[in-house]
Parts: structure tokens; sequence; C-alpha cells
């Protein structure tokens, strides 16, 4: 378990119940903000009687001692002990910092400026929802679980893309070592550049690069940029395999007539293959 007060990253809202929540990535551990789900219940000024109240009952010191015992190999297990016996009891009172500071907990965590309030690891934040209510519970749960699918898609085409750029590199190797002469100027090399790689624009998307500025004149970036995952995986493919053509001395004109016939084939696979998974979910 990465130790929770090492800086903070990456924030996103979700919505439950119409209550916008915050969650706080770091170091690939998700902390959800109870003081936010705590003004679904009551306004923000008592969302801290709110934790304080949940903090107090003994099912709770339970609970989270169970989990940082779990999770933090430097939880301080005697210390727990004393809040164990003591919680329940009429004039038991607890706060987060000082079960912080007393236990070394890092399931807990106030949080001060900017995204501030009291956080907690995503599995005390969903024990947490229970004392809002059992819908709210529900609903966090499912609300979180959308965010992380989200977060996989966009990782997902973020890594489509990054191969597209290596597999682009072993393209351009190819390019340089078999159709760029060694004395040509930067200016004709990269015209050279330009047009292998309107051969794999063509053979995929259809039209060069200068026809897809033209008819999109107020998009940033290029076409490979608003690219589908399959249209990405395709193209990777096909970096590979022309690389290859090239190697082999084959013309341009073959090159782009087969670059088109396996972007046909590979992209109906891709999509017969997503629509499966459409059905099958």
């Amino acid at each position: 378990m990465v130790n929770s007060r090492k800086q903070w990253i990456m924030a996103n809202t979700i919505t439950v119940q119409q209550t916008p929540i915050t969650v706080i990535n770091n170091d690939g551990l998700d902390y959800i903000c109870l003081t936010d789900m705590a003004g679904a219940k009551h306004d923000q000024v008592r969302a801290a009687d709110v934790i304080k109240n949940w903090l107090r009952n003994r099912y709770t010191i339970e609970f989270l001692g169970t989990w940082e015992q779990i999770h933090n190999p430097n939880f301080k297990v005697v210390e727990f002990d004393h809040f164990r016996m003591a919680a329940g009891l009429p004039n038991f009172v607890l706060s987060v910092s000082e079960w912080v500071e007393s236990t070394n907990a890092i399931g807990l965590i106030v949080r001060k400026g900017r995204y501030g309030g009291t956080y907690a690891h995503k599995d005390i934040a969903f024990e947490f929802g229970s004392a809002i209510s059992v819908p709210f519970k529900l609903y966090l749960i499912e609300e979180f679980q959308r965010l992380k699918e989200e977060e996989q898609k966009a990782l997902g085409w973020s890594a489509k893309r990054e191969l597209a750029k290596i597999n682009y590199h072993i393209h351009t190797d190819a390019i340089k070592a078999n159709l760029i002469p060694q004395e040509i100027d930067d200016y004709h090399r990269s015209m050279i550049y330009a047009e292998e790689a309107d051969v794999l624009n063509v053979a995929l998307f259809g039209v060069t690069a200068k026809e897809w500025r033209a008819a999109n004149p107020d998009l940033k970036g290029n076409m490979r940029d608003y690219a589908t995952i399959n249209q990405l995986i395709c193209l990777s493919n096909m970096e590979n395999i022309n690389a290859v053509f090239i190697n082999e001395g084959m013309a341009q004109s073959d090159r782009l007539q087969k670059l088109n016939q396996i972007a046909i084939q590979q992209m109906t696979v891709l999509e017969n293959v997503e629509s499966k998974k459409i059905l099958t979910k």
C-alpha cells in the first residue's frame, strides 16, 4: 500500500443522487471525499459532524482497524486497541486527524487547500456510504465503477496511440533505409515521409492528410488523433506490413493496393469482434 501522504494527482468528479463527489487518485490508489458524501445527508457545515459521529461507532473502528492491518504494515495496532476499547462509550470522541496521527493510518486523510476535505480509500468510502443511506451507497459504487470503466477506455486508447507511434518509427526507418537517397535535403526528405504516410492514410481512411485538413479546418491535430481504437490497431499493423513491403522493394502503387485490402479485411474483423462484445454485455 502506498503512503497516502505523498503528493496527490489527478482528480475526477462523480455525481451520486445529484451530489458532486470528488475522487482523487494517488499512485494508482483511489480516495473518495467523505466530506462531499456527508453533504448529501446534511449541508457542508454539518458534514464534519456526520463523519465524527460515524467514527464514534465501535463497528467503524473495528472496520478501519481491520482494513489498516490488511493494507498498512506500519499501522500501530496498540493505539488501535485503545480506540477500539473506548469506542461506543458516551464520552468517546475521535477526529480523523487524531486517528491518522495516533495509528499512522493511511485509509483516511484530511486534505487542505484545493480539493480540501476528508478523504477515504474507496473500500472505506463505500462503507461510509451506509451512514448516508443504502441507496446512496449502491449508487456511489455504481458511479465509481462507471468512472473506472471510462478511465480504462481512455487508457486503452492512449496505449493504442502510443503503439501506433512506436510502429511509426519502424515505418519511417524502412523509408529512410530504402527510399531516401543519402544526400537528399531535409525538405525533400520530409516530402517522401509525408507521401508514404499518405499511402497508409489513403489505404485506411480513404483520404490524404491534406484532403482531411481541407475537410476539417476547425479540428486540431491530424486524422490519426481522431481515429477509433480499431483504426489505430489496424494502422499499427499496416505500418509494420508496409515496412516489410518497402524492404522487399515493392512498388508504391502495389503497396497501396495491398494495404487497402488488408485494411478492409482487418477493420471488418475488428468491427465484428466489437459488435459481438456489445451484444454479449
